[in-house]
């Protein structure tokens, strides 16, 4: 019992020093964050502002920075905590002012009803881009350059290179011949692109789904619902010297054409990967092939 009890104290000890190294995100008046607004689709109203005749919403002139007239982004209390509500009528990036690496980031995020052209008989779609840099708007007129891990009904933990960022990922043919799939055990390959994850469950619409990101120098893992289910190695984004390391850089999360919600986003500092990613991220030996689609070859 006398060796019990310190190690019992021991142990809240830790506990309680890995939650007071959690930095929270969000707040009733959205203070951490910035948005942007994009081109507003040629179907969108605005009181005071002249018609849009972007059939995309992408090519036009952007709202641009803290240009929110119809409140599609707004904080909310649920269940007695912050919720960001993000209508989607317009294509937007809600970034936050800090900058961080070395993290493990962790959001919870659910599906609302409303979809917007031109998405309207698409999937509900949303993102979290992350090492966010240089200006908004270099992607579509809205993103910044960064690497996305998809928010995509059915979709969640796909890898998306966004304006000039990249990375290397093992994949395996997709059995469309399009797409690659996220394979750890095959070879690591440049040039993917979009890169569909591995398998994992996401909740039903309406219910709360959890997706982490952890991400140590130029690697980093996707976790939905506590099942990873892909890793990136070698992130980097273009320059006029060729591609040099992408290891830091601003979040965001993506207004697009779909209702959603987002609380408990909260990032903390990490030093090694967890024991339970080890395997994973250990990255393959040998050279990085460029990757050919199979229709391609």
């Amino acid at each position: 019992m006398r060796n019990y009890i310190p190690c019992l104290l021991s142990l809240i000890f830790i506990q309680a020093a890995q939650a007071e190294q959690w930095k929270y995100l969000l707040d009733p008046e959205l203070s951490q964050w910035e948005v942007f607004v994009g081109v507003p689709h040629e179907t969108v109203e605005i009181p005071g502002h002249p018609p849009s005749e972007s059939k995309n919403g992408r090519d036009g002139t952007p709202l641009g920075l803290g240009n929110d007239p119809l409140d599609i982004v707004t904080m909310i209390e649920e269940d007695g905590q912050p919720v960001l509500h993000i209508t989607g009528q317009i294509y937007a990036g809600i970034t936050t002012l800090d900058e961080f690496d070395d993290y493990h980031f962790s959001c919870q995020f659910k599906w609302g009803d409303k979809k917007w052209p031109p998405r309207l008989n698409q999937k509900r779609d949303s993102g979290v881009l992350f090492h966010c840099v240089g200006e908004h708007g270099v992607f579509w007129n809205v993103w910044m350059r960064s690497l996305e891990c998809q928010i995509q009904e059915g979709d969640c933990g796909d890898f998306i290179p966004l304006g000039g960022a990249g990375a290397d990922v093992q994949v395996s043919d997709s059995p469309d011949g399009k797409r690659p799939v996220f394979d750890p055990s095959a070879p690591l390959y440049s040039n993917t692109g979009y890169v569909t994850h591995s398998g994992s469950k996401e909740a039903p619409h309406g219910e709360w789904n959890t997706v982490e990101i952890y991400t140590l120098g130029q690697t980093s893992v996707f976790v939905v619902n506590g099942t990873p289910n892909m890793v990136i190695f070698n992130a980097f984004q273009k320059s006029p010297d060729g591609n040099i390391p992408l290891t830091r850089g601003k979040l965001q999360l993506q207004s697009e054409a779909a209702e959603i919600f987002y609380r408990d986003i909260k990032v903390r500092p990490i030093s090694d990967f967890p024991d339970s990613l080890a395997n994973l991220t250990k990255k393959p030996e040998g050279p990085v092939e460029r990757y050919i689609r199979p229709d391609k070859r």
